[in-house]
């Protein structure tokens, strides 16, 4: 966790998403569900989806070139890129590195992290920590998911969820006035079993069995995972504020995980924190994991919500069981 002055700050914002929407509708003639049901119960009306042949570093350089442009940086520039996923293009070599590559960003340290839906804020917590220590003068942090691959379009409790997308941020040094406040991250390895990719790693190699049982495909036990949801993303909310030394009622924005309008609901009860200061787009874009919080912030700076001194609160959960938050104020 880390609390001082600003020694970082979000110098430029990029998002990618596919063209190809898949609607509610879509989904009702795939699976046994509804518009309704869905809506009712996630908030979810749409997601976007890679097209054949598309990877998520396709998605992850679109969002990096967007974020860079808007820094005022060249991609020869960038001194680290931090790129957070659950579904990278291969175990190995990392989709950091293929993104670096495709990017020409040719002096960059690049690497991935795997913090599922809370990646975003892990990425932003290593970032400042670099750029606070010296060690790096700008850093390049990547949320990038193709969940569509990893979908069973057959299950239709968790196909209705997810979609794909990428949000990217440049971090530099802070000008004093504004920056990252404050980051927290955790983790419980306990939770592990409640959200995760059975097969495809070494403990379970893909097989004729596992392919068969579709284990290369995300499984989730819903109603544990919200109950532990809304907890530990209250639990961050405010670890986040108070080493920022603030109280809820100087939070201009709350910029939430886009997993469930009724998580999301659930903790701006909590905090007291009201519906107009809450950026939700879930119903765009479903669950995109680490993309959620990036495409959510250039979402609300595009819409005007972002002005100067606005403080925003970002909090996330995910598998692992991992949970973050962080203070920025712009």
């Amino acid at each position: 966790m880390i609390s001082h002055k600003p020694g970082s700050m979000i110098a430029g914002l990029g998002t990618a998403v596919p063209e190809k929407v898949l609607t509610n509708f879509d989904l009702e003639k795939m699976v046994d569900t509804s518009d309704q049901w869905i809506r009712e119960r996630s908030g979810i009306e749409r997601r976007h989806i890679l097209a054949d042949g598309a990877t998520n570093s396709d998605l992850g350089v679109e969002a990096a070139r967007n974020a860079i442009a808007d820094a005022g940086l060249k991609p020869e520039e960038v001194e680290c890129i931090i790129l957070a996923t659950i579904s990278p293009d291969n175990i190995f070599p990392a989709t950091a590195c293929r993104v670096q590559a495709k990017l020409g960003a040719v002096h960059a340290a690049a690497f991935d992290i795997s913090a599922a839906c809370s990646g975003f804020i892990y990425g932003l917590h290593l970032a400042d920590s670099l750029i606070r220590g010296g060690t790096y003068k700008n850093v390049l942090v990547i949320g990038s998911e193709a969940l569509s691959r990893f979908t069973d379009w057959q299950d239709r409790s968790t196909c209705v969820l997810f979609g794909d997308g990428a949000g990217a941020a440049v971090l530099v040094p802070s000008d004093g006035t504004r920056g990252i406040l404050s980051t927290y991250i955790k983790s419980d390895g306990r939770l592990a079993e409640l959200l995760r990719l059975p097969a495809g790693g070494a403990s379970l190699p893909a097989s004729r069995e596992t392919v068969d049982g579709r284990l290369h495909t995300i499984k989730m036990e819903g109603r544990e995972v919200f109950k532990h949801a809304v907890r530990t993303m209250i639990d961050a909310a405010k670890k986040a504020v108070r080493l920022a030394k603030l109280e809820f009622k100087d939070i201009d924005l709350l910029i939430p995980h886009q997993a469930n309008i009724r998580i999301i609901e659930a903790i701006a009860e909590r905090v007291h924190i009201g519906r107009e200061k809450i950026v939700v787009n879930l119903q765009e874009y479903g669950n995109t994991s680490s993309a959620t919080i990036p495409l959510a912030l250039a979402e609300a700076r595009s819409g005007g919500r972002l002005q100067s001194g606005t403080k925003c609160l970002l909090v996330a959960f995910g598998g692992g069981f991992t949970w973050a938050s962080a203070i920025v104020q712009f």
